[in-house]
């Protein structure tokens, strides 16, 4: 049980809710944005004092019945109920380091799949594998050490300019949300992994908007659809975007792909013919490798 993260994560959770969210008049001038403490304690059927010490990071671990409760007065989403019974210790946690080897299975199947760039990223955004046609569109991950194909690391730390963003991508305000919301639930799973609660750190003091973002305890991201890079040969490429679950590993297939004849399909194309060697490669981008 994580006693001060579920205490943080219930407090913004309660302060992002209106009476009249919950079916409660809003009386008179309320000093503190949100519900009161004791209102969400009524809705959740659980006295004051008991809900007031779990915000203070006092209470002792919460059932399963109190927890539904309390996700039912506070709105909570099936991805935030998850995450507070991960915090209360009544969900599996990973108390060992997240996985960063990637199956030979989805090594091959990046090679095989056609027309497609494909990357495999852990449950702290490092790039583990790639395709020829990722290296292409994005950046030859081979020249770069791990630290360096950090995806979180890469949208919060570097000096990036905001016309020029990461990898050119559109949505990078949408995108270093995204990076945090996950980020927030796997420090939840891996509480004890140094490689993710250094990274978090790194971030949070290298980060005014990082930290900015940390202090919000959302850990729902929306789904990506589609994403538009600005590649600095073929122009503007914007492709399908799929990002499948590798459960066993905790970890993330992401595909880009474009429709048929169309002219993010060309510009695929043509990517896939330059390689990485702009403009004028003769030779084959890198492999997947770990």
């Amino acid at each position: 049980m994580n006693k001060q993260e579920l205490g943080a994560f219930l407090r913004s959770r309660r302060e992002r809710l209106r009476p009249q969210d919950a079916g409660l008049p809003e009386g008179p001038r309320r000093r503190t944005p949100g519900l009161r403490r004791e209102e969400v304690a009524v809705l959740a059927h659980i006295s004051t004092e008991y809900y007031v010490r779990l915000e203070q990071g006092r209470a002792p671990r919460p059932s399963s019945e109190v927890l539904a409760g309390i996700a039912g007065a506070l709105r909570l989403t099936d991805a935030e109920s998850e995450h507070l019974h991960v915090l209360s210790g009544t969900a599996p946690t990973r108390t060992g380091q997240h996985r960063r080897d990637v199956r030979p299975s989805i090594l091959a199947l990046l090679e095989r799949l056609p027309q497609t760039a494909g990357i495999v990223i852990s449950a702290t955004f490092e790039v583990l594998a790639w395709n020829d046609l990722a290296a292409a569109l994005m950046e030859n991950f081979a020249e770069r050490t791990p630290e360096d194909r950090n995806l979180a690391r890469k949208a919060f730390l570097h000096p990036v300019r905001p016309e020029h963003p990461i990898y050119g991508i559109s949505d990078a305000t949408e995108f270093r949300h995204h990076v945090v919301m996950k980020l927030r639930a796997t420090l939840a799973r891996y509480p004890t992994d140094p490689a993710v609660t250094g990274l978090v750190e790194e971030l949070i003091a290298g980060s005014t908007d990082f930290a900015r973002l940390w202090q919000r305890h959302d850990v729902q991201p929306a789904p990506v659809l589609t994403k538009t890079f600005h590649h600095p040969v073929v122009g503007e490429v914007t492709v399908d975007c799929d990002s499948l679950d590798i459960t066993d590993t905790d970890q993330h297939l992401v595909l880009y792909t474009a429709p048929p004849d169309s002219p993010a399909a060309e510009a695929l194309a043509l990517l896939n013919v330059l390689g990485t060697d702009w403009p004028s490669s003769t030779t084959a981008a890198t492999k997947p490798r770990r």
